[in-house]
């Protein structure tokens, strides 16, 4: 079995970028977003760059940093928000953008990844979306033709992998990575951790190894938060926490575990 494991992102790069390509990077907002590898490719200094992502970052963290250094050219995306350098860029005509319906955007990926060069939908019919392509009459509906998308490489996020380079995935983080990591010529992963050929049951197995060709471990990624709402704590409820702290006790006694209960100071915590 081939060794897919190289030691940093930089080394997982190495031979693979280059100037002009196009990537597809995994990831939704900053969710699931390969941050080690985006790093590396920084670091690389490759320019000309196609990205096909949800959206591109935020300022300063993910792709906002390639945006800030010029490396980007086009994005294919369907989100700007969040990036003010993004938005910046693209008004001021220095930035391709090809904007695609979020829904298409991961149909093109996935199709691309399927070997399927094109499809049909309704979704951007009459609208610029359309605008240059092919219209088509199914069951009396209009429907418009959407190429797939094969990018040159792929940076995908998985939670863990194992050696032959079988993924988990972990919750929301999946979001647009399957896709992007089937549609890749050369697919390369950032894992949390790396297991042993078998440790992952196969109804564990999101995406199977013929996909990857190699993984970098990063087991400590940042995982920032685009914006962070934290709500005011709840008024301590004395009643209420006395209440719990009986029903506790009550509990306790039943079940013949006569260790104190931890009383919780209000009833939010305590939930």
């Amino acid at each position: 079995m081939a060794n897919k494991i190289y030691p940093s992102a930089d080394a997982a790069l190495k031979g693979v970028v280059a100037d002009g390509q196009t990537l597809a990077v995994g990831g939704f907002g900053l969710c699931g977003i390969p941050e080690a590898l985006i790093d590396a490719l920084h670091d690389s200094g490759v320019r000309n760059l196609t990205c096909i992502s949800n959206n591109a970052g935020v300022d300063g963290f993910g792709l906002g940093k390639l945006l800030e250094t010029r490396q980007i050219k086009k994005m294919i995306a369907s989100y700007v928000g969040e990036n003010k350098e993004f938005e910046r860029q693209y008004l001021a005509g220095e930035l391709e953008l090809e904007f695609t319906p979020q829904g298409t955007l991961a149909e093109k990926l996935r199709a691309g990844g399927a070997g399927i060069p094109a499809f049909f939908t309704k979704t951007g019919v009459g609208t610029q979306v359309a605008e240059g392509k092919e219209l088509r009459e199914f069951d009396g509906e209009t429907y418009v033709m959407e190429r797939s998308l094969v990018p040159d490489v792929a940076l995908v996020k998985a939670h863990v992998a194992d050696k032959s380079g079988n993924l988990r995935f972990r919750f929301t983080a999946r979001n647009f990575n399957p896709a992007a990591a089937m549609a890749g010529k050369i697919c390369i992963v950032e894992v949390e951790k790396i297991v042993e050929v078998g440790e992952l049951g196969p109804d564990d197995i999101h995406l199977p190894g013929i996909y990857v060709h190699r993984i970098v471990q990063n087991a400590h990624p940042e995982k920032r938060i685009e914006k962070r709402t934290v709500s005011a704590a709840a008024p301590v409820d004395a009643v209420a926490a006395k209440v719990e702290a009986q029903a506790a006790i009550a509990q306790a006694a039943v079940s013949g575990d006569v260790s104190a209960p931890k009383v919780p100071v209000n009833k939010k915590q305590g939930a």
